[in-house]
Parts: C-alpha cells; sequence; structure tokens
C-alpha cells in the first residue's frame, strides 16, 4: 500500500479506487458504487529505470486524470463523495489548494481545497446531464500561483431505472384482410426507454399483450403483431381492439412497464356473393312509354361492401330481350330494365325476362365458395294505351320537275291509328315549314299538290312536315317530315360567265388569242354542261375576228390579221351566241366589246385611248392632269385676287356732287321674306287700280309729312304699263324729302288679261285669306313640278 494512504481512516478505504500507472491513461475503472477516486502514481524508483528510460525520461506531470462516477438520483442526508484529487507535489504542508471549475463547479459539485475531496451537492438525473467535464488545478496557498497547469477530467452520472417505458405514437391503428391465414402480419408497434441502454437492463424492453387475445399474438422483442386466428370474417366481426405492454429489465419482476391500444380493423375481401331479394319480380308499362324510360329496378344484396359489392346486371333469356335493356347504378347497387324498342298492346300484352346479376370483382381465392352470382325472373305487363297514328315510312322523299302543273300531285302520305278502335286520320301540313305555300295536301288521303310555281334555280329542296290527327281524338297527333326535291328542267339559256372586255393590241399578229371566254348555265343536266358557240350568221366572214372552241368548254377569240389602228377604230363589238345541250336547246346571244390599245413591243396594253395621240411624247396622263390642275388653281386665284381689289376701290360714301340716281347701290342683307310687311307697302304695286294716294315710305322716317301722290285713273280698258312706269320714275326723281336709300324700283304689276291672275307671291303675306295652289296641277305637265313645290310649302306653313 503507497504511503499516501497510510493517514487515511479506515472506513474510506472500502469507496477507495487506486489506478496505478500500469492502466491505461483511458481505460475507467468499474466502479462497484460510489466512492472516492484517487487519482495518483508514485514516483518510479531509479533502480528499476531502463538505461531507455532514463534517456527518454522528461518532466511529468506531477497528477494522473481519469473518469469518476456518481449514481443518479441519489438523496442523502450529507454530500455524495464523487472523487479525490491529489498531485504528488503536495508534500502534507498544507501549502498546496485545489481549485475546480467547469459543468456544475460550485452549484453540484464542491472540493476541499485542502484535501481535494470532491462532493456531488445536488441530486443528479442522467437523463438531464449525462456527464460533467471539470477543470482541476492545484496552486500555492500563499500565492495562488499555479503549481502545474490545469487539467480536464470527466465526472460520469450512472443510470438506474428510474424511466418507464413509453409508446409515443400511440394509441395506433392497423387494418388486415379478412379470412387472412394464421401469422398474418399486421403491425409493429415501439415503445421507448428514457434510461441509459448501455448500462444494465434498465432499458431492454420486452413487449406482451394484456388484451385482445385469442385474435392477435406479439413478438416480444421486435413487437411484430400477427394473427393468431385464421379466416377472421369481417361481416362477423368488424374491429378489435389490442392493449399491449411494453417492460424494461427484460420483463424481470420489478421492472417499469407502460401500456398503449391498437384498434385493428378487417378489410373487406370480396367472399360473398350477390343474392336477390326475390326470385321474381313484376311489372306494368303503358305501350306508349318513350324510349329508354326505366320500366323497374332489380337488386342483389352483397354483404361485402365497397367494389366486392359491385355486380353487374344481364339479361340472359326470355321473349323480350330485344326489346329491354338492363344497366347498372353503380351508387344504388342496383339493375335499371329500360325499354329498347316500342311496345305495341295490340301485337303482345306480356314479356318474361331471366335477369342476372354476377359480381365485377371475383377474388380467385374464394373461387371454391360457389359461383358468385344470382338469376331472378322479371314479368312485365303491357299496358293499352291511345296511341297517335302512324306513318307508313318514318320519312319521305318526293321529287318533282320545276316546271310541273299547277294542282298536279307530286306525292302521297299515309297513316294509321294502331288502337283497336282505329280512328280515322286527317293530314294537314305545318305552315311554319311552308311559310310561302307552296304545298297543298289532301286532309283525307294525304296526297300532296302543287299551289305556287317552283323555281330549281332559286331552291333546289322543300322541306316541309306533314301533321297526322285523329279525328276522334285531336290530342293524339304525329308528325312526319317530308323532303322535296326539284328536277331541273332546260329553262335558262347559257350566257357569259362574267362581263368581259378584250383589248387588242395595235401590233398583234394574226392568229392570236385575243380573249378566253367561259359560259355558264343556271340549269344543272345530269351529264354536265357542253355549250355550243356561233357568231351570228351576218358576221360568219367576219374580216378581223374569228372563235375557237376549246375542250375546256370554254372559247378563244382570236384576231384574223394585224395592223389594227384605233384612230381609225377604236371599238369592235363581237355578238356570240352560246347554246346548251338541253331538250330541247337554249340559245342566248352574248356581245364581246374588243378596245384596241397601243402596246409595247411585248405586248402590255399602255392605252387604249385616242386622245393618247395628241399627248406630247413622253408626257402621261396623270402629268397632263396635274399641269391643267395647276393652270386652274392660278386663274382661280387672279379671279380672286382682282375681285378683292375692285370691291376695295369703291367708295362707301356717296359725294354731294354725284347724282345718287346714276349709281346702283347693293345691299348684301336679306329682307324678311313675305311676311316681312313693315320694309315696304307692295300693296300699291300689285295693283295700281286700286291706289288713292301716296303712300309715306317706310324705308326711312321723313322729316315731312308728304302729300299723297295721285296714280293714273284706270280706263276701261286696263291700265298702259308703260305709262305707269314712267309716272313712278318722275315721281322718285322729283321727290326731295326722301334720300336714295332705294334706287332700285321693284314692281310686282305684271298687267292685265291672264287667266290664271298674278303668279306673284308678293301679296301671299299681305292676304289674310289661305291660298290654294291645287289649280297649277291643272296646267299640264310643264306647270306639274310648280304645283308640288307650292303645293309642299303650303303645306309647312300650315303645320
Amino acid at each position: 500500500m503507497p504511503e499516501r494512504l497510510a493517514g487515511m481512516p479506515l472506513d474510506l478505504w472500502t469507496p477507495l479506487l487506486v489506478l496505478w500507472m500500469a492502466l491505461p491513461p483511458c481505460a475507467p475503472a468499474a466502479p462497484t458504487g460510489p466512492g472516492p477516486v484517487f487519482l495518483g502514481r508514485p514516483p518510479l524508483e531509479p533502480s528499476r529505470l531502463s538505461d531507455e528510460q532514463r534517456v527518454l525520461n522528461r518532466s511529468k506531470r506531477g497528477w494522473v486524470w481519469n473518469q469518476m462516477f456518481v449514481l443518479e438520483e441519489f438523496s442523502g442526508p450529507e454530500p455524495i463523495l464523487v472523487g479525490r484529487l491529489h498531485t504528488d507535489l503536495d508534500p502534507g504542508s498544507k501549502k498546496i489548494k485545489y481549485i475546480l471549475s467547469g459543468d456544475g463547479a460550485g452549484t453540484i459539485f464542491q472540493i476541499n481545497d485542502i484535501t481535494g475531496d470532491i462532493h456531488a451537492i445536488k441530486r443528479l438525473d442522467r437523463e438531464e446531464k449525462a456527464e460533467y467535464t471539470l477543470t482541476a488545478q492545484a496552486v500555492d496557498w500563499e500565492t495562488n500561483k499555479p503549481l502545474e497547469p490545469p487539467s480536464e477530467f470527466i465526472i460520469k452520472v450512472q443510470d438506474i431505472n428510474d424511466n418507464a417505458p413509453e409508446f409515443l405514437n400511440g394509441p395506433y391503428h392497423a387494418t388486415v384482410p379478412e379470412m387472412s391465414i394464421l401469422g398474418t402480419s399486421v403491425t409493429n408497434v415501439t415503445a421507448t426507454d428514457a434510461d441509459d441502454p448501455v448500462y444494465g437492463n434498465s432499458a431492454k424492453l420486452v413487449y406482451s399483450i394484456l388484451e385482445g387475445q385469442p385474435y392477435f399474438s406479439i413478438e416480444p422483442e421486435t413487437a411484430i403483431i400477427k394473427t393468431a386466428l385464421p379466416n377472421m370474417d369481417r361481416e362477423a366481426k368488424e374491429e378489435y381492439l389490442v392493449v399491449i405492454q411494453a417492460k424494461d429489465m427484460g420483463g424481470h419482476s420489478g421492472g417499469l412497464s407502460g401500456t398503449t391500444t391498437l384498434t385493428v380493423t378487417l378489410t373487406d375481401v370480396n367472399d360473398n356473393p350477390p343474392k336477390f331479394a326475390q326470385s321474381l319480380y313484376h311489372f306494368s308499362v303503358p305501350e306508349d312509354v318513350v324510349l329508354g324510360t326505366a320500366i323497374g329496378r332489380v337488386k342483389a344484396n352483397d354483404q361485402d361492401i365497397g367494389e366486392n359489392a359491385q355486380s353487374s346486371y344481364d339479361i340472359i333469356d326470355g321473349d323480350g330481350t330485344a326489346l329491354f335493356e338492363i344497366t347498372s347504378d353503380a351508387q344504388a347497387q342496383d339493375g335499371i330494365i329500360r325499354l329498347r324498342k316500342p311496345l305495341d298492346f295490340e301485337t303482345k300484352k306480356s314479356y318474361t325476362l331471366k335477369v342476372e346479376a354476377a359480381n365485377v370483382h371475383v377474388d380467385p381465392r374464394f373461387s371454391s365458395r360457389g359461383p358468385f352470382k344470382d338469376t331472378a325472373t322479371v314479368k312485365i305487363v303491357v299496358e293499352d294505351a291511345d296511341e297517335p297514328p302512324v306513318f307508313s315510312s318514318p320519312t319521305y322523299l318526293l321529287e318533282v320537275h320545276e316546271n310541273a302543273a299547277l294542282n298536279s300531285v307530286i306525292g302521297q302520305v299515309t297513316a294509321r291509328d294502331p288502337d283497336i278502335t282505329s280512328s280515322p286520320i286527317r293530314f294537314s301540313i305545318d305552315r311554319h315549314t311552308d311559310l310561302e305555300r307552296q304545298f297543298n295536301i289532301n286532309a283525307d288521303d294525304g296526297k300532296i299538290t302543287l299551289a305556287t310555281p317552283l323555281d330549281r334555280e332559286l331552291s333546289v329542296w322543300h322541306n316541309i312536315t306533314i301533321i297526322a290527327t285523329e279525328i276522334r281524338n285531336h290530342s293524339q297527333i304525329s308528325r312526319v317530315p317530308v323532303a322535296i326535291k326539284v328536277l331541273d328542267v332546260n329553262d335558262n339559256a347559257p350566257e357569259f360567265a362574267s362581263e368581259y372586255e378584250a383589248f387588242l393590241c395595235e401590233n398583234g399578229k394574226p392568229g392570236q388569242v385575243i380573249q378566253t371566254v367561259s359560259a355558264m348555265d343556271k340549269d344543272d343536266p345530269k351529264n354536265g354542261h357542253y355549250f355550243l358557240y356561233s357568231l351570228l350568221p351576218e358576221m360568219v366572214n367576219n374580216p378581223n375576228f374569228t372563235i375557237k372552241k376549246n375542250e375546256d368548254n370554254s372559247l378563244s377569240i382570236l384576231a384574223k390579221h394585224n395592223g389594227f389602228n384605233r384612230q381609225k377604230q377604236e371599238v369592235y363589238l363581237l355578238p356570240i351566241i352560246i347554246s346548251d345541250s338541253g331538250n330541247p336547246p337554249l340559245s342566248s346571244t352574248s356581245t364581246l366589246t374588243i378596245r384596241v390599245c397601243g402596246c409595247s413591243s411585248d405586248g402590255v396594253v399602255q392605252s387604249c385611248n385616242v386622245e393618247a395621240y395628241v399627248l406630247p411624247i413622253g408626257l402621261s396622263m396623270g402629268a397632263l392632269i396635274a399641269i391643267l390642275a395647276c393652270i386652274i388653281l392660278l386663274l382661280v386665284i387672279v379671279v380672286l385676287f382682282v375681285t378683292l381689289r375692285r370691291h376695295k376701290n369703291e367708295p362707301l360714301i356717296i359725294k354731294d356732287d354725284e347724282d345718287v340716281r346714276e349709281n346702283i347701290i347693293r345691299y348684301d342683307d336679306e329682307g324678311g321674306g313675305e311676311e316681312d310687311t313693315e320694309a315696304f307697302d307692295i300693296a300699291t304695286l300689285q295693283n295700281p287700280d286700286g291706289v288713292s294716294g301716296l303712300a309715306p315710305r317706310r324705308d326711312v322716317k321723313p322729316e315731312l309729312q308728304l302729300l299723297p301722290r295721285r296714280g293714273p285713273g284706270a280706263g276701261p280698258g286696263g291700265v298702259d304699263v308703260d305709262e305707269f312706269i314712267s309716272v313712278r320714275l318722275h315721281e322718285a326723281d322729283s321727290d326731295p324729302a326722301a334720300p336714295p336709300y332705294d334706287s332700285i324700283q321693284v314692281y310686282g304689276y305684271e298687267g292685265r288679261g291672264s287667266a290664271a291672275g298674278s303668279l306673284s307671291s308678293l301679296g301671299s303675306g299681305a292676304s289674310d285669306s289661305d291660298q290654294s295652289f291645287d289649280y297649277l296641277s291643272d296646267w299640264g305637265p310643264r306647270f306639274q313640278r310648280l304645283g308640288e313645290l307650292y303645293a309642299g310649302g303650303a303645306a309647312d306653313a300650315d303645320t
């Protein structure tokens, strides 16, 4: 025993673990329990050192560190001793002080700075922190100077079984197919234990089933749940609850345990066939039911669910397989019987069908259980109903020539009442389909006649609807479409396909094709169109042109010679007779206009007008038009300029020495028209016979009231117009009171002796009575336009 332990009390020897230099520096000793650990080594004796060791000897640390251990969850009245620190430099004179730092130093672990004893002063939990790293250092007691460099060491917390297993993902749910064999894997579960899995059996778990037997079993170590019974039936029981336990300490007594639940659901497989609820079904249906109508439903029940319960329905036998069909409803899982063809009570009154229901998805593993199908019988009774008339054909196609005579029969439709009573039928045309009323029908026998002429070129097809109505029951109506095709007859003569205009070059060659024309015919012969072309008989020997028929039914016009001159003749008219191949053939004459033009050397048309000869050489028509437009524009500008200068030089004030009667003053403002009766008194001018005196002028207010002027008396033979004008001129010249504002005297008197009276409108504004101009329409065609104008004006005035 080393000398360092001689003074140590005997009660500390048992928990003491001495680590010698012979042990590996990193190999921890396995303590039997908590207690101090002495870390140190005695100095080697020099006699034991080899020569090599003496040569390689170096300065070494005075102590050796290793791991210390302390039990978790230790709770005693006194702090627990973890270990003791000691250095070879300590002579026992108490001049060395030990210092501890690092994880938990001072709070969890305390050191006696004189003896180096380390105590745990708090309860430790390995699951919170498994180890602590600390640093120890020896310093001089008086000077606090380090005697050796600091060294690290680890204190590990030893585990105890203080945590029960837990199922973190529980509760669990799993599925397994029904009818599974023994030992089919269902699922596996996992429990965790927070204790140390390396030290002891604290984290060694064993699994077992507390509830759920004898249906399921579990592997103790892997926790795999399997079926313990074969052929479990979902239809008998669908869901199972299994309680699973996990126990640590290898399942031995004293271990901690945890539980969880597992819900196992059996999934469905197709292990049950469909079964009809009844073996015989009865349905009734009226004979006039619409095609596709559902007559009835049959259903085969299946204990399975989902797609395993899906069944398909078929009619496998019976006397109505051609009239009825059955379809499957995926939602309701039943079969729907529908009508495929019309029923007739008078022909057959009942039908019998054999219906089969079979699973869609069959599992071959259960084929030994028998066929997964079932059959049932369906009886369908047809009920009598009042049916509408039935036409002998669902559609009719009639043909008629476009030149058919009116009221001629073009076809016939027939219909009958399918009922036993057999009501008479009345026919009519739906006029919504024959708006132009081109056809009529005999109400009794259904014969269709022509009401208006037909024209194939306007419409080839006529589609009408014939209505058949029972006389005894007008609600029973049937309709049938009738298509009438108009056949062609040769009633249109051929003509040019378009308006042709040919151009002939002056420098053209003989035999050159001037123009190729084609013809068109509105008719449509069965063998197609074939046209014959010819010139008029008097133009057969035309010296200028000839024609040539082409294979494509067109016609080419050729020039017979050259040297055409547009100055001599600019345009040639060539009449051409076009005949068709109809029976009887029709023909028409079309005229082709051929214009002589100037062309370039390569035959490109340049000009077709005779005026082109008078144009300057090298000057085009567009350039000439532009030059003329410029000249006209200049002339207009000059005229406007001269007019403005003339207006500018006219004096606005009349000089005193000028005779105002020799000047004509123009006024630009318009008067009030016929309704303006304030400016002039024109009553005197209308009838000089009624003038009793001189009326004052109203254009200028006179300073002195003039004496009335006497007009010439009217003789029995009328008034001399020349004398009347001379008198008025004399009065105007000799009147000193009025300035000459009105130098032009307007006279509306027209003399006497006209049977029509005065045509002047000057008196219309002064007349109190409405004037009528209807008499103008009696004067003949020359006055018709005048009468319309005056009649319109009078109507506008009244409005």
